[in-house]
């Protein structure tokens, strides 16, 4: 049953996102995802999707890129609901499998997840999903000081580890679970070795970035109080994304007090029924509770005037404190305890009702408030076919011949014809030529992220006028003006080798050869990530051969 209401949760989510491709807001698939420095994060910028985009670009070789982002989704979103779910089940016993279910949906059927697909972040929820089978993996660490279980926790860092975020959240709940639960420092130092392994692509990366740091912005970034709920309200119920425009209506009026509120209830009687029992389980049961509470606390705390200052003064003075700048990502750790709770509350009411009854009437408690996740996020989220124009000039372009490539125009967000809202160019993604990216995020009319050196350079020149003669002096041999008329002297003195309903493609001759990452670097880049490759596929193996043995 448990497997059956995760499949069904997800058909319902992830169905419009087949067939076609995902280009909305910061989600972009493309046929094929390019390889190239960027890819790596070694081409300077700040590594925000390492090592993401070079698994897609290696996928993308075997099966179409919209499907490979279609379907890593998908798993995501049924991840969420079987690995919650089988948490419930190791440490709520009590409530069955109709507290299993509940404990799915609950992990599913959040503002959080509804948020995060909105605002186009799909592969923060991969991380998401891991989360429950962590802490189910130390628990058995605990009790088995094998090599078996270990491998496997180590994978699980790897799949976590496709985003530099999913990577921390996965530390973070295996640590608590880890200091409850003691599984021995042998293991414990080995399993931190396996973390930093796993997040090897993402350190390195951040390592020889020019822009690993943030330019601020932490107002701009923090907790959005929801109607009537405040900041801390809004924090208990998973909601509060930065963007108020990455919201899912029912989220945007009083209606989100009342579904707050609906759940903090279900979460307090499981709360009150876990207190009120004394099991083997408690332990980590109140670590994680300890756990979502202080994540709670310090994500209202930093959208405070103090700590809107704290997190201005990191982000400024400390390399990689951008990870913490969109503070309210990491409510994904009040999830473990919350769905536990939400199971406990079903425990209780099996003895008053049959556990199918008591599963469904709590099962709607957490869906009839947020009808709106259904479909896409009410269809907001689903794909789309992107115009042949862009394998054409994509084919043109090839390589680059040693140089690089501007985008015109050089804001960040698109607003395109052919997509259905705002989005990022797909450009970036299907050029094998390094690309150069402005980056600069606009939030409530406040710049932030602006490029600095030579990015910055090219785009003072293209807003200049697009004069060929500094571009090219700046290794810029193409220029792609994207649904826009092109900067005046580049269409005046620059050879338009393509032009289409959508883009016109510039050539500049005698462009100077673009700088690239060092052969060390690249050694490192690629080292690390075969060494994400070999700890995610000993995890698999490891696990398979469990799954076997104890069947």
């Amino acid at each position: 049953m448990l497997y059956l209401i995760s499949a069904l949760l997800t058909a319902l989510i992830c169905g419009p996102l087949f067939p076609g491709y995902l280009v909305y807001r910061d989600a972009v698939s493309v046929p094929q995802f390019s390889l190239s420095a960027a890819a790596f994060g070694i081409d300077g910028s700040a590594p925000r999707a390492v090592p993401q985009d070079a698994i897609l670009g290696l996928a993308s070789r075997v099966v179409d890129g919209g499907w490979v982002v279609a379907l890593l989704t998908t798993a995501a979103v049924f991840g969420v609901g079987v690995g919650f779910g089988l948490l419930a089940r190791r440490l709520v016993p009590q409530a069955g499998t109709a507290g299993a279910v509940v404990a799915a949906v609950v992990g599913i059927w959040n503002p959080f997840v509804a948020e995060r697909l909105l605002q186009g972040h799909w592969s923060l929820l991969i991380g998401y999903a891991t989360l429950g089978p962590i802490v189910l993996m130390v628990l058995n660490l605990a009790r088995e000081r094998a090599v078996q279980p270990i491998l496997i926790l180590v994978g699980l860092f790897a799949v976590a580890g496709f985003t530099p975020t999913g990577s921390i959240l996965a530390l973070a709940v295996a640590a608590v679970t880890a200091i409850a639960v003691r599984p021995g420092l042998r293991t414990t130092l080995l399993s931190g070795v396996g973390w930093v392994v796993t997040a090897s692509p993402w350190l390195v990366a951040s390592a020889v970035s020019d822009s690993a740091g943030s330019s601020g912005g932490a107002s701009a970034f923090a907790l959005r109080s929801e109607s009537g709920l405040g900041s801390f309200g809004t924090a208990l119920g998973l909601g509060g994304i930065w963007n108020a425009d990455a919201v899912p209506g029912s989220r945007s009026s009083w209606w989100a007090a009342v579904a707050t509120i609906v759940f903090l209830a279900v979460v307090a009687a499981g709360t009150f029924a876990l207190l009120r029992e004394r099991r083997e389980s408690t332990g980590p049961v109140l670590a994680l509770g300890l756990l979502a509470v202080t994540v709670v606390l310090l994500v209202t705390l930093a959208s405070t005037g103090p700590g809107l200052s704290v997190m201005d003064a990191l982000l400024a003075g400390v390399p990689g404190a951008g990870l913490l700048r969109d503070a309210q990502k990491y409510l994904a750790l009040v999830a473990p305890f919350a769905t536990i709770a939400c199971a406990a509350g079903v425990g209780a009411l099996r003895r008053l009702v049959p556990g199918g009854f008591a599963a469904a009437a709590v099962g709607l408690l957490i869906v009839a408030p947020l009808p709106d996740l259904a479909w896409g996020v009410g269809g907001q989220v689903r794909s789309i076919e992107i115009p042949a124009d862009y394998a054409e000039v994509t084919e043109a372009i090839g390589d680059g011949g040693g140089t690089s490539v501007a985008l015109w125009p050089t804001e960040t967000v698109r607003n395109l014809s052919w997509t259905h809202g705002p989005s990022l160019s797909v450009l970036p993604r299907m050029i094998d030529a390094p690309v150069m990216v402005d980056g600069t995020l606009v939030v409530d009319g406040e710049p932030l992220d602006a490029p600095t050196g030579r990015t910055a350079d090219v785009v003072a020149a293209l807003d200049a006028g697009g004069d060929p003669a500094a571009l090219a002096a700046l290794g810029v041999g193409w220029v792609v003006s994207e649904e826009s008329s092109a900067p005046p002297q580049l269409a005046a003195h620059a050879d338009e080798v393509v032009t289409t309903d959508h883009l016109r493609l510039f050539a500049i001759p005698g462009a100077a050869p673009a700088p690239s990452p060092s052969t060390p670097t690249w050694i490192a880049a690629i080292t690390a990530l075969a060494l994400w490759f070999g700890t995610a596929i000993a995890g698999a193996i490891a696990a398979t051969f469990r799954r076997l043995t104890l069947s």
